[in-house]
């Protein structure tokens, strides 16, 4: 199993990231098929071969996906391309 951890500062406020927080999780789960459950200001994500969370921090944005043995293999791609979103999606 593959850890993939990415955290982004930000200085939006907690309220604005969870909104921008929202819009990508609604995004990534059309596009790859996630399941999504938020408590708080913490968000679990779920699909086959990865779980993880996602937590909205008063400065920070901290993403934390387990991945299986089948996507551990692109897991560099993975963490880039969740790298990418937050940028884009915090800038």
């Amino acid at each position: 199993m593959t850890q993939i951890s990415v955290e982004r500062q930000h200085s939006l406020g907690r309220e604005a990231a969870r909104q921008k927080a929202e819009a990508l999780v609604d995004k990534l789960a059309r596009e790859y098929d996630l399941q999504a459950r938020w408590e708080g200001d913490t968000v679990e994500i779920k699909r086959s071969g990865a779980n993880g969370t996602i937590r909205i921090g008063d400065d920070n944005i901290r993403v934390d996906i387990k991945l299986g043995m089948m996507l551990s293999m692109m897991g560099g791609t993975i963490k880039g391309e969740i790298e990418k979103a937050l940028d884009k999606a915090l800038a």
